[in-house]
């Protein structure tokens, strides 16, 4: 029995256990690789060139909803080697040219595909648009919704939430700074941007904020005999991913040695909002278009 454990947690360690990768989506706008044929990606076997990237999403559905929009995107680059992760986010509000449809919200893509052809097709839609948008190839995506993040919280106890600014939400002023939070409270932090002086860029923040508060806690000496549960069951907070358990718990001994305040890193794609045609509406919205010169060098330097 305790060979046979050793064996499992040895092929559990990241360096060993991401030394093969799948690419659900190239980054290039054509040759992509759908969800639904991965192909392996063999990495170098020296440690220090291990590196993958990760998307993040969370979709706005409520429980019962079939269809939701791609509320926030965060892509990871995780560095093996160099144990660090270089985190950007990607304004919702982008916009981006979705085949068949014109030009839209890179929020709406994954709502409208699933409308159109189903939840699952919605999310490779927006994996695949997000990837040719940066040009950054996707190794694995995992997205949540409102309840899952709220549940994810809660599982853990609660988190410790660096609130990057002052915001106000239903009359309650929270100041930049830590707070203690349950699940509600988060997502209600998570999700805010009409009262953050930097509007969806703030929200952004907050959304990494409480990812890290999540691996904070769920890493803690308080969780840490919980931690093999909790991992099992986030399936359960999950409404789509490409990750399997063993994917999951290789990733969380990856980012149990690391230092979320000095080894993770975050950047901002930065755009300049503008009222555009939707051709999707068919009437103005309120877009975003992306710094194409500065989203090149910050792919550059963090992937």
């Amino acid at each position: 029995m305790t060979a046979a454990i050793g064996i499992e947690y040895y092929q559990l360690k990241p360096t060993n256990h991401f030394k093969s990768v799948p690419v659900v989506s190239s980054g290039k706008s054509t040759g992509k690789t759908s969800t639904n044929q991965q192909s392996n990606k063999k990495q170098s076997t020296n440690p220090k060139d291990l590196a993958f990237n990760v998307l993040i999403m969370g979709s706005d559905a409520r429980p019962g909803d079939k269809i939701g929009h791609s509320d926030s995107m965060l892509l990871a680059h995780v560095d093996l080697g160099k144990n660090q992760i270089n985190v950007v986010s990607i304004p919702r509000d982008t916009r981006v040219y979705l085949d068949g449809y014109g030009y839209t919200k890179l929020t709406s893509v994954q709502y409208i595909l699933q409308a159109t052809k189903g939840p699952k097709q919605g999310i490779e839609g927006a994996v695949n648009a997000i990837s040719k948008l940066t040009g950054v190839p996707i190794n694995y995506y995992a997205e949540t919704n409102f309840d899952g993040l709220q549940s994810m919280v809660d599982a853990v106890g609660g988190i410790n939430l660096d609130v990057p600014e002052t915001i106000k939400i239903n009359n309650q002023v929270f100041q930049a700074g830590n707070h203690f939070v349950n699940g509600k409270t988060a997502l209600a932090i998570a999700r805010e941007r009409h009262s953050a002086a930097d509007g969806d860029y703030a929200r952004q923040m907050a959304q990494l904020e409480v990812l890290k508060g999540i691996g904070k806690r769920a890493l803690s000496p308080s969780n840490i005999s919980k931690l093999p549960s909790l991992v099992k069951s986030i399936n359960k907070f999950m409404i789509g991913t490409n990750m399997s358990t063993s994917d999951m718990v290789s990733l969380g001994l990856a980012v149990k040695t690391i230092n979320p305040s000095k080894q993770v890193h975050y950047q901002q794609i930065p755009g300049t909002g503008k009222v555009m045609y939707d051709d999707i509406l068919k009437a103005n919205n309120d877009e975003i278009v992306i710094n194409q010169q500065k989203m090149k060098s910050i792919i550059a330097k963090n992937f």
